[in-house]
Order: structure tokens, then C-alpha cells, then sequence
């Protein structure tokens, strides 16, 4: 287990412990735009794949924390939600088909540059024409580290991002800064794009 997965590991369970479910602002943002079949890429405790699956999306989410996938697991058996949750490495894990929507919210910054941006690429490849992409990461300007394996993460460029859905169509491109611990910033960029038909 990396030293990200173990700090997310340890968040989830608290989380689950105190019942936490609310969206966070980066999955009320891509909410809207859920259709057909939808991959989870990091999807962390599930949150937005559950309301998706309640929504009618089929759902795959994968995410490499055991606490997550085991959570998501037990909830989807339980409401008979059409959600299947994998634990996997996302470092490394190929996709297997497409989907209508693919959301990778708060994950690719926690791989090396390179791994980073092939994973990004990968992503957008899986999304089916006029299907839609979420996509958020931390960004420069981010000052609040804590969570990374020092060895292995990437801060992506302002506006690097956006520029890699050119040609898409541009659906929300948006910047935002949270405070942090210890007088920090976490600095995020989302951009939600149609891919052409």
C-alpha cells in the first residue's frame, strides 16, 4: 500500500464509521452530467456512483483503498443498486471497454507525472462519442501536501488540464482553492467536456 491509499484508507474509515455521504462540491458539479454506463475512476467511498446507480447509470467504480470497495460493495448488495466496485491499482489498471460518462475526481495527481498524464489519455479514450468526461486534480499553487507519497505525485500546470480536451466540447472549466491545515491552500481544477459525437 502506498503512502496516498493508507491516508485515504484511514480517512474512509472514519468516514464510514460517522455515516459521511454528502457529495463533495467536485461531485455535485459532475452530478448533472451522469448518463448510461459510468465508470468511477477513484471513486473513494462511492458517493457519487451511488447516486448515480439510484439515478439509473450502470456503474463500475475502482478504487485502490480496501475499506472504500468493501463499504460500496456491502451498500450496493443491500439496495440492489446496478453498481460493481473493484479494488484495484489505478496506476496501472486498463480499462476494458467504454462508457457514456467517466469521472476521475481528486486521483491523477496522486500518480507520477508520466503515470499521470497515460491515465488521463486512457480516460478520455474510454469515453464513447458524445459521451462526457469529469475530470478533477490538484494543481499548481497547491501548498497543502500531506497526503502524498513524496515519490510519486504530480501538481498539474494551470490551464495543462483543459488544453488536453481540446476539441471536446467544454462543459465547466473551473478553478478553485480550499484553506487547508496550517494556514495551506489545496488548489483544484475541473473541467467536465463532451466528447464530439
Amino acid at each position: 500500500m502506498n503512502t496516498s491509499v493508507d491516508f485515504f484508507d484511514q480517512q474512509f474509515s472514519v468516514q464510514v464509521r460517522e455515516g459521511e455521504k454528502q457529495l463533495n462540491p467536485f461531485e455535485l458539479m459532475a452530478q448533472p452530467y451522469l448518463f448510461g454506463d459510468v465508470l468511477d475512476y477513484g471513486c473513494g467511498l462511492g458517493n457519487l456512483g451511488i447516486v448515480a446507480a439510484k439515478g439509473g447509470c450502470r456503474v463500475l467504480a475502482l478504487d485502490a483503498a480496501p475499506t472504500a470497495i468493501s463499504y460500496l460493495q456491502k451498500l450496493a448488495a443491500e439496495q440492489g443498486l446496478p453498481l460493481t466496485a473493484v479494488e484495484a491499482d489505478l496506476r496501472t489498471f486498463r480499462i476494458d471497454g467504454t462508457y457514456d460518462t467517466v469521472v476521475s475526481i481528486g486521483l491523477l495527481m496522486f500518480l507520477d507525472e508520466n503515470t499521470a498524464l497515460s491515465q488521463l489519455t486512457q480516460l478520455m479514450t474510454s469515453v464513447r462519442p458524445g459521451g462526457v468526461a469529469a475530470i478533477n486534480v490538484l494543481v499548481e499553487g497547491t501548498t497543502f501536501l500531506d497526503m502524498f507519497d513524496a515519490q510519486s505525485y504530480y501538481l498539474f500546470k494551470p490551464g495543462e488540464l483543459r488544453r488536453a480536451f481540446t476539441g471536446w466540447g467544454i462543459l465547466v472549466d473551473s478553478v478553485d482553492d480550499f484553506d487547508a491545515p496550517r494556514s495551506t491552500i489545496k488548489r483544484f481544477s475541473t473541467v467536465i467536456a463532451r466528447r464530439a459525437a
